[in-house]
């Protein structure tokens, strides 16, 4: 526990990151237990939504959850050993790897993490949480855009415009 203090201290002093939300890392975690819980609950043993388990092919169910779990993997790993991995030299708006493909490859993991879940067992109890988690994800993203562009102002415009928040684009324009 002290070791994530001091590796929280230590981060807050880095002049190459921005800031989040002060809530964003309590909302993520409280939503992840909540997520976890339903869908283990309903899917393991009260099975009250999860009827629609009936109507998709086993192998669809599978084969669909794990690529989504590999894709939510990568993103995370990507993003986040960019971003904390080594301290920029000079602070500036990130577009290397998968920040060049959308602007939130970290949260857009964690939905698609959730995804593949609900992918391997339906369940329409966890499916509202999921919608809850990308309602909080979309505002906390945008939370953090508004402190981005007061910091890197017309770059990070150019950034937006350049790049999805959400969906990457399937050609360039």
């Amino acid at each position: 526990m002290a070791y994530q203090h001091k590796q929280k201290k230590v981060q807050q002093q880095r002049d190459d990151l921005t800031g989040e939300h002060a809530v964003g890392d309590a909302g993520q975690i409280v939503l992840a237990c909540l997520f976890a819980a339903t869908w283990i609950a309903d899917t393991f043993f009260l099975k009250y939504t999860t009827f629609l388990n009936q109507y998709v092919p086993l192998g669809v169910k599978i084969h669909s959850g794990v690529v989504l779990l590999i894709l939510s993997g990568y993103l995370a790993r990507t993003g986040l050993s960019i971003v904390f991995g080594k301290e920029g030299e000079k602070p500036g708006v990130i577009r290397e790897s998968v920040f060049n493909v959308v602007r939130h490859p970290v949260y857009l993991s964690e939905i698609l993490l959730y995804l593949g879940l609900l992918m391997l067992s339906i369940s329409l109890a966890a499916a509202v949480v999921w919608i809850i988690a990308i309602r909080f994800l979309h505002y906390i993203s945008h939370y953090e855009e508004r402190l981005l562009l007061a910091r890197f102002g017309e770059e990070y415009e150019q950034y937006m415009r350049e790049v999805p928040m959400w969906i990457p684009r399937l050609r360039k324009r």
